[in-house]
């Protein structure tokens, strides 16, 4: 499984350490250097459950600076999904893309009861 992740958010430190003291392994995806693809975000959502505006990173800065609340509306799905994918701080994380299943944001109990450990 793949885990998208920004090195400086304390969440994601926390997730991925959360992973190593369960023994679960897992391929690291700096999420600015190798931004998810507009393919695994569909498997994103897919996989989810989650409507899209839930992979948005609606706290960070960029998001913001870029005023995509007041833009997402007008966006079709296709156009957020590429937008998501050009930039990796716009994507909430972590994001962990396994074979039948995706996380989205770090909630222990939630990655428990997928994960079983």
């Amino acid at each position: 499984m793949k885990v998208f992740h920004y090195p400086k958010c304390s969440t994601c430190v926390k997730a991925r350490k959360w992973l190593r003291d369960r023994n679960i392994d897992f391929v690291d995806k700096n999420i600015v250097e190798e931004t998810p693809s507009v393919e695994e975000l569909k498997k994103v959502l897919e996989y989810s459950g989650l409507p899209i505006k839930k992979l948005f990173n609606t706290s960070g800065m960029l998001y913001r600076e870029m005023n995509i609340k007041e833009k997402m509306e007008k966006m079709s799905d296709d156009e957020k999904l590429s937008l998501l994918s050009e930039n990796g701080m716009l994507v909430k994380r972590p994001i962990v893309l396994g074979d039948k299943f995706a996380l989205v944001g770090f909630k222990e109990s939630e990655w428990q009861a997928v994960l079983g450990k």
